[in-house]
């Protein structure tokens, strides 16, 4: 058992976060086992919204989300294409002044 205060604080708010993260997850497995069973687009947007809630509340790395996201979009037969639109910048036409060197000799 802890003995100082803040280590009974650490404990009640350890206890606490674990019950949180469990339920957490438990709500996560759930959303994705109704979306395995029939993928739909709607269900893949609850699953994008889950797995994106899981990453801000440090229960999952976000390169994992990223990969779970990418094999639940295949269930569907979604490819996600990431667009990059780069926007081009008008280029000026540089004209350089040539002047002349005179040759004289002194």
């Amino acid at each position: 058992m802890p003995i100082s205060l803040s280590a009974k604080k650490s404990l009640r708010k350890s206890l606490k976060n674990n019950k949180d993260n469990v339920s957490f997850k438990n709500q996560l497995k759930t959303i994705i086992k109704k979306f395995l069973a029939k993928p739909t687009n709607d269900g893949l947007k609850e699953v994008y919204s889950i797995l994106d809630k899981a990453v801000k509340k440090n229960l999952f790395h976000k390169n994992k989300s990223d990969r779970l996201k990418s094999n639940y979009s295949k269930k569907v037969g979604i490819e996600v294409v990431k667009k990059v639109v780069a926007k081009k910048k008008p280029t000026k036409k540089i004209v350089k002044k040539v002047t002349k060197k005179s040759n004289k000799k002194m």
